[in-house]
């Protein structure tokens, strides 16, 4: 009859910890969450400024569907009742439709023209290394550095001499100059990300250089060109002081002249109510393309950092 024996146990080695034998009745080890405290900090800190920025703008809201009674009366108070003349008197009585009229004209323009000519640019710099490459791609950032106030003057009498001035195409002309650096810039870097097989598949089918960028890299900067529009935008949008300089016709003002020159008036006629429905107005569009392009704004600062 042959008896099972115990193995015997396995000597220590000095340095290597042996393992325990699992007890069933011990209680499992605690995770600890690490980052509570800042995950708390951070996201109070983003209701906060959520709550800065969200109330503003709410309140604008509210203030145009009221009447100027109610607005000084009781300024936090919900309207009695939605007065939707405000914002019909604000377009008609205070030519806001032809303000904004002009400001489509003005940004569509200019948009175009600075991501059409901004996007060329860019792909020559990103993709062709050519005798002074690096000094014109410098001499682009640099002009994001220059102040816009020192140069008002003598803009000012180039568009005088060109015959520009008080039109709506040397507006645009002068937008896109504007925006071009900072475009030119931004998209350099995007393009330096794509991929170089994609186009050297191409010029091996025998397509140009032409057909290239328009037909396939172009596409594939969607979400580069989405996120500096975005930004060419709000600052074209919210433009004032090239304007005001460059376009003193009453007929051909833009939103924020007509903006100023609405609230001017109210020291003589009080008509705050429609002074915030125009406000709106001019807000709407803005928010509007935010929301619509949130998430291709995102892909696009973000693509070069995944790639």
């Amino acid at each position: 009859m042959k008896t099972t024996e115990p193995p015997a146990p396995v000597p220590a080695v000095p340095g290597v910890p042996v393992a325990k034998a699992d007890s069933p009745g011990g209680p499992p080890p605690k995770e600890k969450k690490e980052g509570t405290t800042l995950n708390v900090f951070s996201h109070g800190i983003l209701v906060i400024w959520a709550i800065l920025v969200v109330l503003p703008l709410l309140w604008a809201v509210m203030t145009s569907f009221k009447d100027d009674n109610s607005i000084f009366s009781s300024p936090w108070a919900l309207p009695d009742k939605l007065h939707f003349d405000n914002w019909a008197r604000a377009w008609t009585d205070a030519n806001m439709s032809d303000y904004f009229l002009n400001t489509i004209l003005v940004v569509g323009g200019s948009l175009i023209g600075t991501l059409v000519l901004g996007s060329m640019a860019a792909y020559v710099l990103a993709r062709f290394d050519f005798p002074g490459n690096r000094f014109i791609y410098y001499l682009f950032v640099g002009g994001m550095s220059f102040p816009i106030m020192l140069a008002l003057v003598p803009l000012f009498y180039v568009v005088n001499n060109m015959g520009l001035l008080n039109t709506i195409h040397g507006l645009i002309l002068v937008y896109i100059a504007y925006s071009l650096p900072f475009t030119v810039f931004f998209l350099t870097a995007f393009f330096r990300t794509l991929p170089t097989s994609v186009a050297e598949a191409a010029f091996v089918d025998g397509a140009s250089h032409t057909r290239t960028f328009f037909q396939i890299m172009l596409p594939m900067a969607k979400p580069g060109l989405i996120s500096v529009g975005i930004f060419n935008f709000l600052g074209q949008w919210n433009q004032y002081m090239l304007p005001t300089v460059l376009n003193t016709d009453p007929d051909k003002r833009v939103l924020t002249q007509g903006l100023v020159q609405l609230a001017a008036s109210q020291g003589y006629k009080g008509d705050w109510s429609g002074l915030f429905a125009g406000l709106v107005m001019a807000m709407l569009p803005v928010l509007a393309a935010y929301i619509v392009f949130q998430r291709q704004v995102v892909q696009g600062l973000t693509a070069g950092a995944l790639k």
